[in-house]
């Protein structure tokens, strides 16, 4: 499986007869050019996982991919005239490797805000992208993107997620909002499993696992 991060939360996963893309959000970049992907998924409505104004432009430049995104995204999706899945828990589909959706909801930003709905994506039973969830899996999970930092989490509350998944590889996402992601990232590998390998890939950096 190779993975590209494309800033924030946007993952480019190439796996087999699959090419994915994740979380085309505003704060990410690069993907604007991809074509061939067999797959784009939406964790949540928020716009730094999805940015409205570029998805119609490269859903147009790869006509062969379904879009698939959570219950919240998938009115807002078809607004701007693309066709779309809404996923939920428990549901699976193919997109050249086998996808599974787990989670319900986006993590509480604060009890006066209403509830935000959120797919965590497993890709080919290895990779799991959590969206903005910190919701632990009921199923193994080999290679985890972690979120570094957010309105809705403390750098705590992401070690513990991390632990309690306790994968084989880990990486960092949802890391604009710091002026020095260094700092978290450091900390998620002193604290994270200890038979967890940590990887902190650049923007446009590709790494294979």
């Amino acid at each position: 499986m190779q993975i590209t991060k494309l800033g924030h939360s946007c993952l480019h996963v190439a796996d087999g007869d699959a090419d994915i893309l994740i979380d085309p959000g505003t704060f990410s970049a690069g993907f604007e050019t991809l074509t061939g992907l067999t797959g784009i998924l939406i964790t949540h409505e928020h716009m730094d996982h999805l940015d409205l104004d570029r998805l119609p432009a490269l859903v147009a430049a790869n006509p062969q991919a379904p879009v698939y995104a959570d219950a919240g995204s998938a009115p807002k999706i078809e607004a701007v005239g693309i066709t779309v899945t809404a996923v939920k828990a428990g549901d699976s589909f193919d997109v050249g490797t086998t996808v599974t959706v787990h989670g319900k909801n986006h993590a509480v930003i604060h009890a006066d805000l209403p509830d935000v709905a959120n797919a965590s994506y497993l890709i080919g039973g290895r990779l799991l992208h959590p969206g903005d969830s910190l919701a632990v899996p009921a199923v193994p999970v080999e290679i985890l993107a972690v979120p570094a930092a957010a309105p809705w989490m403390a750098l705590k509350e992401g070690v513990d997620f991390y632990r309690a998944v306790s994968p084989a590889v880990a990486f960092p996402i949802h890391e604009k909002i710091l002026a020095n992601p260094g700092m978290a990232y450091g900390l998620l590998e002193k604290l994270g499993p200890q038979s967890s390998k940590w990887l902190a890939p650049a923007d446009g950096e590709t790494f294979e696992v």
